[in-house]
């Protein structure tokens, strides 16, 4: 059934029993499918006939359909003409997310959490202004909900009762985890009511068969206060702010869907369309792990789910299983998540201490401002989030954090360049956003000893926001100091017969997880004779006293850092030379200033000239020169001697 889908349009010409079929298939494809790739699993098969409804009643690509987040756009990728899932996040495969790039039927390709009602909203003023009668659709689950940006949105979108806007809750009761908070508890409170609109139409029925008195009866009862209405389906938050409220739907009832969708599309105003959904439905091992249904799986088994390899301890459960420790030493120690308790290490953390984790869903920057608050009530909070979410709290970091000068860790899982999951998840900008911050110390760790020891550094600070930024996948071993200067690892020294006049021929500054990557160049270096240290900042900011006079010691300083160059640790410690008097040439290695497209760790650093050889062959080629002009200043002093001489 599947193949012969290969726009949306198409599904019109299916019954409904037909269109059930589909849906079965859908989900055995997706199991087998991303069982080989990995991906996002569970909240796909959670949307599967709520996906084939918006397309059966909506015309995309003239009608906007916009996905908050997008993890869970698979299915519209099917049901759109992209059934080739082989290389699924891989390179030159589909993203993982909504792309403009794939399709005219994607729009959002940013996969951040609670924006979707902006753009939703943003793009019916269009309309409106343009004259169009296009219809937009806005899906947000109820974990992005949670979201201040989505409240926002609501408030503008309810100005307007006028401009047509469907807005689809899909309401699985979890964003990774099962949602929390006051929405959490008032949307459970609808799924549990029977509901005003069901109570109204068994209300109209009995009432029209009432002679004379029932249709004015109905109309009265149907302009009933509040109280009534909150009484039977406490929906009155929804249509407190102006928005018509339908539902809740069995989001796993093709016809009830579009019936739903049908009137919502009809209203001519906003209108929110609250869909029941279970996320992992269909597939058993999605089903049982109560974690996160399966929320992002990699290789898996398709009839167990069980993983098909492990790649051994990562740098998310180092930081997790030394948490736990810290939390039995000191009891000021609490943490904070942002819906995402397990991806960031925290689930042992809350298991051992549960009234000292706090979930503020996703909603970075109100997590970041009450750190502040915890941090000036006598606790030490520690805030564990993807280095690529922190840009979200910005403000909070600068001007509530920092400037009350809060001793507040923030501990940036998934830094550098991740991968697969596209541009807007990679956690490459961290390093320079922060360093505008005053007071603000940021840790660069290079292994697990160095995670463990940074964090309990971090955690020490009282007076000012602290930064543990770390990489994602498995952590490699543990890379020996050989000496230390200040407060930086020397990871590795020239031999005494490789300096020229007491200089060595290249300071090599690897930050974080490069490390084993810097060491590399230095050997390749070696080779040709170019004599070089590799030093380990671990506190990348400030830049420590010792690395002008470090640097001072060597002919030119290199830097290696995953993070953008613009404005990041090269830059910082360009300055830093400056401001020291210290005219050493300095050529920084980094992340190009653009989006990347998906592809793996390995083959994005690769692209980007991130490896041993690209790097030595560029360093090898900057000494080159300066020998160069070395011996072109040697022969122009000779020259000018023997000139003189002849005067």
């Amino acid at each position: 059934m599947l193949s012969r889908v290969k726009r949306p349009r198409d599904l019109d010409r299916l019954s409904l029993a037909q269109l059930d079929e589909l849906a079965a298939e859908i989900r055995s494809f997706l199991v087998e499918e991303v069982a080989k790739t990995g991906g996002h699993l569970g909240p796909n098969l959670g949307v599967v006939e709520l996906t084939i409804a918006l397309h059966r009643v909506f015309d995309s690509p003239k009608d906007r359909v916009l996905w908050d987040t997008g993890h869970q756009s698979y299915v519209h990728k099917l049901l759109t003409g992209r059934q080739d899932f082989s290389k699924l996040k891989g390179k030159g495969g589909l993203s993982g997310y909504p792309s403009r790039a794939e399709s005219e039927h994607d729009v959002i390709e940013n996969s951040h959490a609670s924006t979707v009602l902006g753009w939703a909203e943003g793009i019916a003023k269009a309309n409106e202004l343009r004259r169009k009668n296009d219809h937009v659709v806005a899906v947000i689950g109820d974990g992005a909900l949670t979201g201040g940006m989505a409240w926002e949105a609501l408030n503008n979108i309810a100005a307007a009762k006028d401009r047509p806007l469907v807005i689809v809750v899909n309401d699985n009761e979890r964003s990774y985890a099962p949602t929390i908070g006051g929405l959490a508890n008032h949307l459970a409170t609808l799924r549990t009511t029977d509901g005003y609109e069901r109570f109204l139409a068994r209300g109209k029925d009995l009432l029209e068969r009432t002679p004379v008195v029932g249709r004015p009866l109905y109309g009265t009862l149907h302009g009933a206060k509040k109280g009534l209405k909150d009484f039977i389906a406490p929906q009155g938050m929804f249509e407190d702010l102006g928005l018509k409220y339908v539902g809740p739907i069995d989001g796993h009832d093709i016809e009830a869907l579009e019936s739903a969708l049908e009137r919502a599309k009809r209203f001519g105003g906003p209108v929110i369309v609250h869909c029941l959904t279970e996320k992992g439905r269909g597939y058993t091992p999605a089903l049982q792990d109560e974690a996160d249904r399966f929320h992002a799986v990699g290789k898996i088994h398709p009839d167990t789910g069980l993983p098909i390899s492990s790649s051994g301890a990562d740098w998310t459960s180092v930081f997790g299983e030394e948490m736990v420790k810290l939390g039995k030493e000191r009891d000021d120690i609490v943490a904070i998540t942002a819906a995402m308790l397990q991806p960031v290490g925290l689930e042992k953390f809350a298991k051992e201490f549960p009234d000292r984790v706090f979930d503020v869903g996703i909603a970075e920057q109100h997590g970041a401002v009450s750190a502040a608050g915890l941090a000036t009530g006598g606790l030490h909070p520690v805030f564990a989030v993807y280095a690529t979410f922190l840009n979200r709290a910005f403000d909070q970091v600068l001007m509530d954090v920092a400037l009350h000068k809060c001793g507040v860790t923030f501990v940036l899982d998934r830094a550098g360049i991740t991968g697969t999951d596209g541009a807007s998840h990679n956690g490459m900008w961290d390093m320079s956003i922060l360093q505008v911050v005053p007071g603000l110390r940021l840790a660069a760790p290079r292994d697990a000893d160095q995670v463990r020891a940074q964090l309990r550094e971090a955690v020490e600070v009282t007076d000012a926001p602290t930064v543990v930024r770390y990489s994602k996948g498995a952590v490699g071993p543990a890379v020996k100091a050989v000496n230390r200067i200040g407060g930086m690892d020397i990871l590795r020294e020239p031999a005494p017969e490789g300096r020229a006049a007491g200089r060595a021929d290249v300071l090599l500054v690897s930050i974080g997880a490069l490390a084993p990557m810097c060491l590399e160049v230095a050997d390749l270096l070696d080779k040709q004779g170019i004599s070089t240290t590799v030093v380990d900042p671990r506190w990348v900011k400030p830049v420590d006293e010792a690395m002008p006079v470090l640097a001072e010691r060597h002919r030119v300083v290199i830097t290696v850092e995953d993070n953008s160059r613009v404005g990041g640790v090269g830059s910082a410690i360009a300055q830093a030379l400056r401001d020291a008097g210290v005219d050493v040439p300095l050529r920084d290695f980094g992340i190009p200033p653009r989006f990347l497209d998906h592809a793996s760790r390995k083959e994005i650093l690769a692209e980007i000239g991130l490896t041993a050889p690209d790097i030595a062959r560029q360093v090898t080629g900057l000494v080159a020169k300066l020998d160069g002009r070395y011996e072109a200043d040697e022969a122009g002093a000779r020259s000018g001697s023997a000139q003189a001489a002849r005067d």
